[in-house]
């Protein structure tokens, strides 16, 4: 079943009508090479941007019609940076709802922590003196806070080590599957899309060229996509 659709997307000259579909409670990833307008149909999602033409459905009705507020509910994001602000632990797992005026309390505060493997670290500690790798998780963290039905994930762990970017796939992964949410996550790490993907979309120069099960990506006939799994410039 699916939870979002695009309806010939085109934006700015960097969307070209894009038609496709995200399934309910799947972890889906884009791919493709830089530039191909993964971002830019990622802010789409969450409307952050709106089509120039075309239609994007979520549960079926029109992004459009939807409150904007309701939606950044319902739809969390976590960027590259894991970006903080000055303060506590409690904070910054806080500014979710803050930013819509409410507060979190310390028990669903703990609750969240312990979602993410960080049970130990105070929640009056200072933010500066975790590690990236738990900023990392606390900023995965706080997008639970609004408990939403999908978790857009712009190349969370591109700035990580090896070993930590395994963790963050691993608790991605575990939490996609405990909370029942949907996952839609860029990366430009083709073997990490294959480890963490239940879907595919392979976007280039602004045109999503296939999607579906993520199977497709080493069994497609399109050139491009061969190129691109070849790591071949495109």
């Amino acid at each position: 079943m699916s939870i979002i659709k695009f309806n010939n997307v085109s934006h700015g000259g960097i969307l070209h009508n894009i038609t496709g579909e995200f399934r309910e409670s799947r972890v889906t990833t884009f791919v493709g090479p830089s530039g191909a307008g993964k971002t830019t149909c990622l802010k789409h999602i969450n409307g952050l941007l709106s089509p120039d033409t075309g239609e994007i459905y979520y549960r079926d009705e029109n992004l459009e019609n939807i409150d904007i507020i309701k939606l950044r509910k319902e739809i969390g994001m976590a960027f590259q940076s894991s970006p903080m602000i000055a303060g506590t632990v409690f904070d910054n797992l806080n500014l979710p709802r803050e930013i819509f005026g409410g507060t979190i309390s310390v028990n669903r505060a703990k609750q969240l922590m312990e979602m993410v493997d960080l049970s130990a670290v105070p929640l009056d500690r200072n933010i500066k003196s975790l590690s990236g790798g738990e900023r990392s998780r606390i900023s995965i963290a706080r997008t639970f806070v609004n408990r939403p039905k999908v978790l857009l994930l712009d190349e969370i762990t591109s700035s990580l080590d090896y070993t930590l970017v395994k963790e963050i796939e691993r608790l991605i992964v575990r939490l996609q599957r405990e909370e029942k949410v949907t996952v839609i996550w860029i990366t430009h790490d083709l073997d990490q899309a294959r480890r963490v993907s239940d879907d595919m979309w392979f976007l280039r120069e602004g045109e999503l060229l296939e999607y579906g099960d993520a199977s497709f990506i080493d069994q497609s006939e399109n050139n491009e996509i061969r190129q691109f799994v070849r790591g071949e410039s495109l």
